[in-house]
């Protein structure tokens, strides 16, 4: 006699890991006190210690109130004339190939997941080589598109850089058709880049073991400036038949909360390009269906207005300037933390445990990763030689 099957709903569902960036703003948000230093969530913040709208941003955000007749729907493919803005940006050389199709999606997040998902409709047995340490989303989204993942030592915590032996090692191993996941400069949570030298090293590794580079790359022109920072990604575009971009606004023009990003896929032909965008906009419409419009219409704005992308690029070189001069201010601060002036972007892994962090949070009110990746220019000016001092009596023990 058949017995019934238990019934299984929502109560059965398995328990999550939460998010661990999440859990740190959760504490951050719960300790009263005023003096408190965030370093763990990813947004720049000037030297007031605020997270500002871009001027251009601003101006084309009123330009829009002012011209914007309705909140239709614009399609899945979203705003083009936005994508069409971004090639050049991105691309640098190759804005005008065929071959190259841009699609909006709501952040960089999203690119991100059209283009794992699109990878595992093409070939669900591709593996993803992804370095450690990496971002917390970078794991789940790819186990979500039903990608295994093939790991290695992204950074060498000894010298403080990326450890580029294991890197290419590791891609070395792969098979063909299995995804390269490299991050665009400054964007590891670890600030160590890798030099233009090691980059023409692994697009010959790439190219030459017909892999899939995926390039993911949120922080165009916090490194060295918007035009050098897309290096690696113009010689993956010159070496390799298939490449994937995937593109946040969100940092450069500071529009975090209104997700605005784009995947650029470059095809082996311009028809399986837009074979290509085809399956993109089947795979956000079962997602999202279209991404909104807010943040990529002002962006487009901004683009499009000489004067307004003059002065975003100006107000880009200034936050990159007070990046520099964070960096060097710590750096100063003590010989042990002196690497910090040879590294880029926003992130630094401080030489600090799991239990000297702890000891920063409940003595000084600073929050960091357990992993000791901080922001550095989430500090305001003022409490800069606080937090310096903080790291160097915590370090001393």
């Amino acid at each position: 006699m058949l017995t019934e099957a238990k019934r299984r709903g929502l109560a059965d569902l398995p328990p999550i890991v939460s998010d661990s960036l999440l859990a740190l703003i959760a504490m951050v948000n719960a300790d009263p006190r005023a003096d408190k230093i965030d370093v763990g969530v990813g947004v720049y913040r000037d030297g007031e210690g605020r997270t500002p709208v871009m001027r251009a941003v601003r101006e084309a955000e009123q330009m829009l109130h002012d011209q914007q007749v309705s909140k239709s729907y614009l399609g899945g493919a979203g705003d083009k004339r936005f994508a069409d803005l971004l090639r050049p940006v991105v691309l640098g050389a190759h804005p005008g190939d065929e071959r190259i199709v841009g699609l909006q999606t709501p952040g960089g997040c999203g690119a991100l997941f059209l283009a794992l998902k699109l990878i595992a409709a093409a070939n669900p047995d591709a593996r993803v080589i992804m370095g450690t340490p990496t971002w917390p989303n970078h794991p789940p989204m790819t186990r979500g598109a039903r990608l295994e993942i093939v790991e290695y030592r992204h950074y060498d915590a000894a010298t403080r850089r990326v450890d580029f032996a294991a890197l290419a090692e590791a891609l070395e191993a792969a098979r063909p058709g299995d995804v390269a996941l490299l991050h665009g400069c400054c964007h590891n949570p670890t600030g160590a880049d890798l030099s233009e030298e090691e980059w023409r090293t692994i697009v010959e590794i790439v190219a030459r073991r017909g892999l899939i580079p995926l390039i993911d790359f949120a922080y165009q022109g916090f490194a060295r400036g918007l035009d050098q920072d897309r290096f690696g990604v113009e010689l993956m575009l010159e070496a390799c038949d298939e490449v994937l971009v995937t593109q946040s606004c969100d940092k450069n023009f500071a529009v975090y909360r209104d997700r605005v990003g784009c995947l650029f896929v470059k095809a082996a032909t311009a028809n399986n390009a837009k074979f290509v965008m085809t399956h993109l906009l089947q795979i956000s419409r079962e997602a999202w269906s279209m991404p909104p419009d807010h943040g990529a219409a002002c962006v487009r704005m901004v683009l499009e207005d000489e004067g307004l992308s003059a002065d975003w690029r100006a107000e880009l070189d200034e936050m990159h300037g007070r990046i520099r001069m964070v960096r060097e201010r710590i750096a100063a601060s003590d010989p042990r933390l002196a690497f910090i002036a040879d590294q880029q972007g926003m992130f630094s892994m401080l030489p600090l445990s799991v239990e000297q962090v702890k000891q920063l949070r409940d003595k000084h009110a600073i929050y960091m990763a357990d992993s000791g990746r901080a922001n550095l220019v989430g500090i305001a000016d003022r409490d800069l030689d606080r937090f310096c001092a903080a790291v160097v009596e915590t370090m001393n023990g």
